[in-house]
């Protein structure tokens, strides 16, 4: 009787993580390269309450008798498709097609990556014009350094083709590369991936290291968009249906529960 309430109230604990993930991807819908997260679960350990034996004849029986001792949340998994391509009036406002990761470097120094292209050219402290995200976080080109131009080039006339080269017009107002090159990362495991906050991951050893698309001959190369944001990959029908399977789960779970206290208030009545 004991074990049906511990069991009821594993699946109640991990149901309530479950609920929290859903949650936190509807919260999320409308946030630009978001990825959705899913609960995956498991079982805990069998009880034996009758092993292996074999009948008065000698001949083993076929099944022995085990009795579960509930579930716990073995991982909270994120999904890596692509999301749709939405459009922005920004210039720069960028959407990757593909498997690649923009590179940013974070406040302490470290290499994060995103999905989020929402990017928009901000004045440094020398003078000098830089790459940023949303939160002043340099964008970082494939040879790892920050992007930084000086003050004869004007922001809204910067432009970024499809292989991140940046771009300036010439005398004939045709876009030119002029020598920098925004950097793209892959993962050999993008699910292995340490999510920080703001939509950026860490490297991880899950992850493995991060290959440059710039360097490495072996992947896909990923196409950048201007003037587009990647939505978020939630799908909100399939969450809004995960989350009505989640809360009636929740609820048998806490139905074993009351049905466990009054077996049990049963049986403490019998020497009435």
């Amino acid at each position: 009787m004991v074990r049906s309430l511990w069991s009821a109230a594993t699946g109640m604990n991990a149901q309530q993580t479950n609920v929290d993930t859903i949650a936190n991807n509807l919260a999320n819908v409308n946030s630009a390269g978001y990825k959705a997260q899913v609960a995956q679960f498991k079982s805990l350990l069998y009880q034996n309450l009758q092993s292996v034996t074999t009948t008065a004849n000698g001949n083993p029986k076929p099944t022995s008798s085990q009795v579960g001792l509930g579930v716990r949340v073995s991982s909270i998994n994120s999904i890596f498709t692509q999301g749709s391509l939405l459009d922005s009036q920004s210039d720069t406002a960028f959407a990757i097609e593909g498997d690649g990761f923009f590179a940013i470097r974070g406040e302490d120094g470290n290499t994060y990556y995103t999905r989020n292209g929402d990017f928009t050219w901000a004045l440094t402290g020398n003078n000098r014009i830089t790459l940023t995200n949303a939160d002043g976080l340099p964008i970082l080109m494939t040879t790892g350094r920050e992007v930084n131009l000086d003050r004869t080039y004007i922001a809204n006339r910067l432009s970024i083709n499809e292989d991140g080269e940046i771009c300036y017009p010439d005398e004939n107002n045709n876009p030119q590369p002029i020598g920098m090159k925004l950097a793209l990362f892959q993962f050999n495991n993008p699910g292995g991936l340490n999510r920080v906050g703001d939509t950026l991951f860490a490297e991880t050893d899950a992850s493995g290291r991060a290959i440059n698309e710039e360097t490495n001959a072996d992947v896909l190369k990923s196409r950048i968009v201007q003037g587009y944001l990647e939505g978020s990959n939630v799908q909100v029908a399939n969450e809004m249906v995960n989350l009505i399977v989640a809360q009636r789960a929740y609820e048998m779970n806490s139905k074993a529960i009351t049905t466990s206290d009054s077996m049990m208030e049963v049986a403490n009545n019998l020497k009435r």
